[in-house]
C-alpha cells in the first residue's frame, strides 16, 4: 500500500521519525535509580536526586530493592532493562561484574583518581559511601570502657549479654580479631581450614552470652534498653541513636568497613545519563551534602576535608577511624560466603 502512495509514505516516515525522536528524548531525560531505601535513600534524595534534577540534567525516578541481583539478571537476560543505576554492596558488584550484569565504567569520567579513596573506583562501579560494622556499647551500663574486640569477649571484666549479627560475615572477622589476629592477616587466616576452626572456637567461648540480631535497628534498641551491654552494630544506626540523646558510644578500633557502590545495569537505554549521574554524585560538594545528613563516609577526599570536625568524627572514612579499620574482602565472601554461612547456621543451631 505504501509503495503506491509515496506522499503518504513520506508523511508517515516523518511522523515516525519525529515520534522516535520524541521517545528517545523523553527516555534520555529520565533516569531510574534503585537504592536500598530508608534513611540512606532520604539522604540520597536530598544530596543527589533532587540537585541532579535541578541542574537540568534529567528527572530521577527513585526506587528501592533489597540488594538481590536476581531482578537485574532477569532484565539483562531478556534484554528489557528498566533500571539504569543500582546501588550494590561490594560482593554483588564483584559478582555482577563477572556475570556481565553491569556496564564498564571509564574512570576518566571522574577526573583525577587521586581525589578518591583507594579502591573505590573499579571496573564496573564507583563507591558512593562507606559504612562500618563497629563495636558499640552503652556507657551508662558499663563501669569501664571497652577498647577492642578482645574486650567484647571478656565476660569477666564486662559481664552481660553481647549482640552479634546472626551470620558468618563480620562475625568471624570479629572473632579472629578478638583472638589476636592482626588486621592485615585477617583474610589470610580465614582462607585456611585452621583459621575458620579458630574463629568458631573463639565464638564458642561467648556463645552463651550472645543475643543474635538480624535487623540493623536491633543493636541500638537493645543497648538503650540494657538487654545487651555491647554489640556489633552499623555505625549509622548508633549515630542516629546518639542524635536522639542516648549514651551509646562507638569503639572504632577493629571496625570492619565496606563501601556501597553505584553501578549501571548492562543494556541501560540511558547509559550516558547514568554516567552523568554517577559523576555528579561523586563530586566533593554532593558527597559533603550526603555525609552531612547521614553518618556514612564520603569517598571523595575533598568532601571529608570540608566537613566540620564533629561530623568527621562519626564517619568511617575519617583518618582516625580508618587507622585501626579493616576493609571487608568482597572477593573472600564471594568465594567462600555460601559454605561459611551454611557452617555458621549449623553451629548457631546447636
Amino acid at each position: 500500500m505504501l509503495k503506491s502512495f509515496p506522499c503518504i509514505r513520506s508523511t508517515l516516515g516523518v511522523a515516525l521519525l519525529a515520534g522516535a525522536s520524541f521517545a528517545a528524548q523523553a527516555q534520555s531525560s529520565s533516569l531510574t535509580v534503585i537504592s536500598f531505601g530508608g534513611a540512606t535513600k532520604a539522604a540520597q534524595d536530598a544530596a543527589y536526586f533532587k540537585p541532579f534534577e535541578q541542574s537540568g540534567a534529567g528527572k530521577v525516578i527513585a526506587g528501592e530493592y533489597n540488594g538481590e541481583l536476581s531482578k537485574v539478571k532477569a532484565m539483562v537476560d531478556i534484554g528489557q532493562v528498566t533500571w539504569d543505576v543500582v546501588e550494590v554492596e561490594s560482593p554483588e558488584l564483584l559478582r555482577g561484574c563477572e556475570e556481565g550484569l553491569f556496564e564498564r565504567i571509564d574512570p576518566a569520567l571522574l577526573g583525577d583518581g587521586a581525589g578518591y579513596m583507594q579502591g573505590t573506583v573499579s571496573e564496573c562501579g564507583v563507591a558512593s559511601y562507606v559504612w562500618s560494622m563497629v563495636l558499640a556499647y552503652n556507657a551508662d551500663k558499663l563501669a569501664s570502657v571497652p577498647s577492642s574486640w578482645a574486650d567484647f569477649w571478656d565476660t569477666e571484666r564486662f559481664p552481660g549479654k553481647r549482640g552479634l549479627r546472626k551470620g558468618a560475615k563480620y562475625t568471624l572477622e570479629a572473632a579472629l580479631l578478638a583472638d589476636g589476629v592482626k588486621r592485615e592477616d585477617l583474610y589470610k587466616v580465614l582462607e585456611t581450614p585452621d583459621g575458620v576452626a579458630r574463629a568458631f572456637r573463639k565464638l564458642d567461648q561467648i556463645k552463651p552470652h550472645i543475643q543474635w540480631w538480624e535487623a540493623g535497628a536491633q543493636p541500638p534498641q537493645w543497648l538503650v534498653a540494657g538487654d545487651v551491654v555491647m554489640s556489633a552494630a552499623y555505625n549509622g544506626r548508633i549515630a542516629a541513636a546518639q542524635k536522639e540523646g542516648s549514651k551509646l558510644a562507638i569503639v572504632w578500633n577493629g571496625n570492619l568497613y565496606d563501601p556501597d557502590h553505584w553501578a549501571i545495569v548492562r543494556g541501560s537505554p540511558n547509559k550516558a545519563l547514568a554516567e552523568r549521574f554517577i559523576t555528579f554524585a561523586s563530586q566533593a560538594d554532593t558527597q559533603q551534602s550526603f555525609s552531612s545528613q547521614i553518618p556514612y563516609g564520603p569517598v571523595h577526599k575533598g568532601a571529608l576535608a570540608a566537613l566540620p570536625a564533629a561530623t568527621q568524627a562519626q564517619l568511617p572514612t575519617a583518618p582516625a577511624n580508618l587507622a585501626d579499620a579493616q576493609l571487608v574482602s568482597a572477593e573472600f565472601w564471594v568465594n567462600h560466603g555460601e559454605e561459611l554461612e551454611e557452617r555458621f547456621n549449623a553451629w548457631a543451631a546447636r
